[in-house]
This record gives C-alpha cells, structure tokens and sequence, in this order.
C-alpha cells in the first residue's frame, strides 16, 4: 500500500538532513511525500508593517513567493539524490503556524507519518529537542511523528527499543509503524520493561501476548530492568546497547511528560542522539 509522508522543512540543514533520512528508509517503497513549509506574516511587527511601502497583502505574497522559491531548489535537490520511480513529491507553501499547518495536511491528505528535524534553524546545543519537534510529538495525535537528530546520516538500525510497562492498551494499527519500519529494514525490536513489580498480573500478562501476536515474522526479544526509573533505564540500555532506534507509544501524555519532555530528554542525553518514533494511543 502506497505510504503517504509529510516532511516539514524551514529550508534548514537539519531539516535536509531529516528529508535524507526519510527517503533513505523507504527507498523501496511507494510512496507520496508532501514537503511543508510554513511562512509567518507575524514575524513583521504592525510598525514594521505601517512603516513599509508595502501593504500587508505584499507582504504575504513576498513571503509565499520566497517560500515557493526555497521549495523549487529542495525539489532540484531531491531530483539529484533521489531516483526512486515509487517517489511522488508534493510542494506545499502555508501561512499557518507549523502545528495547525501539519494537522490540516495530515486531515486533508490522509498522512501516515510525519518525520521532521529534532531542531530547526536555530540548532541550539543546550536543548536536545526544538520546541517544534516536541510539540509536534506531543500535539500530533492522530498519526506518528519520527523526529531526527541533526548529522544523522541513514543506516539500518541495528535494533529498535519499545519501552513498555505492559500496563498501556494498544492495538495493531497504533504499532503499524514500528511493525513496517522493523520490517523494511530487518531491524529486531527489543521490548524493555522496567519492573516495579515481582511478576507480572494478569493484565501485563495479556498485552506482552499481544505484543508476541503483533510482532509475529520479526525478530524480537523481551528485556527486563528494575530498581531505576524508565529514564534512567532507558538511557542505560539505549547506550549499553548502541541502539540506533527508540519506539514509543505516546499515551494520553503521561507517557511523553515522564521521559520525553525538554527537561527529561536533556537527562536521557543519548535520545539526541538517534532517531525517535512517537506513536499514540488512537482512543484519545
């Protein structure tokens, strides 16, 4: 089936490199991809505004014009690196805020998955996540969200890490991403869950079955961790191991708040480092 994937840019080097690593992934698959970027009239102040020859209306147009411009050479860019018959691109220029922006393409266009830059232009080296990449991750509901850090250059993952207390209701179609990504690039996936608990209950019991009946044809394997919290667990296993892949599912925010929040990522510190795979709990 025919992938639909929205890509959003502000023409900077990470997100490139963010747009490399997507048509990397699904070189061999079919594919329509829509490159967003987002032009803001709010960046003129209204003094700015009644001060310039230019009326607002010009402006806007400048702007959508610059924008249309910026997309032409991503489009030359692309043209170069990318010569996959399966590929169809889609250039699209909005006024929007880039939140409100990515909603209305993933509606409109039926998007399966959003991958943008972890940061934009501004590449701070004192926060691990933009503020765009987390709100997008933790905004974004109603399709996954992979954030890519800066110089990632694309190799198959050696493994991808699925966090999980085995307490979090989920269905196939929620893992649909992590199931086609560990497939496409024959990537095992490793299921860490932190004990807090000397034995799993009933309830734990049957979604770790679920995960066996979802995961079925691929290569995985179940880890166990305890005395430490999911951070901390987490990061150690992630460097331990040199995963190059973290999957989680993004559950009615408690989740994302616990590991994934500005603060938190910038203890994790590893998490910068490689790839993220947001994923959500559909029922929301």
């Amino acid at each position: 089936m025919k992938k639909k994937i929205l890509i959003p840019t502000d023409f900077s080097r990470n997100a490139w490199g963010a747009i490399c690593y997507a048509l990397e992934l699904f070189k061999n698959e079919e594919c329509d991809i829509y490159i967003l970027n987002c032009y803001d009239l709010d960046q003129y102040t209204a003094e700015e505004l009644a001060s310039s020859p230019f009326s607002k209306s010009k402006h806007r147009q400048a702007l959508l014009e610059k924008s249309e411009n910026e997309l032409k050479k991503i489009s030359q860019r692309i043209s170069f690196r990318d010569e996959s018959p399966e590929h169809v691109y889609y250039y699209l220029s909005s006024e929007k805020n880039l939140i409100p922006a990515m909603k209305d393409v993933i509606e409109r266009k039926d998007i399966d998955l959003v991958v943008m830059g972890t940061k934009g232009k501004t590449d701070s080296l004192n926060v691990a996540f933009g503020s765009n990449a987390v709100m997008a991750m933790e905004k974004i509901r109603n399709c996954p969200v992979m954030a890519i850090p800066p110089g990632i250059l694309f190799s198959e993952p050696n493994e991808i890490v699925f966090p999980t207390s085995f307490r979090t209701h989920f269905k196939r179609r929620e893992l649909q991403y992590l199931i086609e990504i560990a497939r496409i690039t024959n990537a095992p996936i490793r299921v860490l869950h932190v004990r807090q608990e000397l034995e799993l209950d009933e309830e734990q019991k049957n979604y770790k079955a679920l995960l066996e009946e979802y995961f079925e044809g691929l290569e995985y394997s179940f880890h166990t961790l305890e005395n430490t919290s999911i951070h901390v667990a987490l990061r150690l296993f992630v460097q331990s191991r040199e995963s190059e892949m973290i999957a989680f599912i993004n559950k009615k925010h408690t989740f994302f708040n616990t590991v994934f929040n500005q603060p938190m990522v910038k203890k994790i510190g590893v998490d910068s480092e490689i790839p993220i795979l947001a994923m959500h709990d559909l029922r929301n």
